[in-house]
């Protein structure tokens, strides 16, 4: 059997070939090498993930089928139930509701962010040593952290 231009580089008007298909007769015979295959992205999950609701990290599942959305019931709940107040208020499905509470509070969050990250502006033009600008930034990431969650 003759080695033949591919697809792809008769397109591109390259001259390559490939190898010969191999056939039923000259088809490598099995040896004792293990028949899994590498697991793909969709059996590994290595980002974390978050509670669709509540923004807790979610546990790292090793069940097969889909992948959690919620952390817990009440969380499963709450977005039920602002799925379709969305739905009967004539919403966008990408609106966000919150309520007044819940709005002071993001409020209050974002103002501790940045007054962290003028703490740190703030050190560093005083000429603050390695380790406070260290402890000044730890605390920004948690004060950011600590914001992510929306509710």
């Amino acid at each position: 059997m003759a080695n033949r231009p591919t697809r792809q580089d008769h397109h591109q008007g390259v001259s390559r070939t490939e190898p010969p298909t191999p056939t039923r007769h000259d088809a490598p015979v099995p040896t004792d090498a293990p028949t899994d295959p590498a697991p793909g992205p969709h059996l590994t999950r290595t980002t974390t993930r978050h509670c669709a609701w509540c923004g807790r990290r979610l546990p790292d599942d090793t069940k097969v089928g889909r992948p959690r959305r919620y952390c817990a019931q009440p969380c499963r709940q709450r977005a039920y139930e602002r799925r379709t107040a969305v739905q009967r208020g004539g919403l966008p499905e990408d609106a966000v509701i919150l309520s007044a509470t819940e709005l002071a509070d993001l409020q209050d969050r974002l103002y501790q962010l940045r007054c962290a990250a003028e703490d740190v502006r703030t050190a560093i033009d005083d000429g603050a040593t390695t380790t406070e600008l260290r402890k000044l930034a730890t605390e920004l990431t948690h004060t950011a952290h600590d914001l992510e969650r929306l509710r």
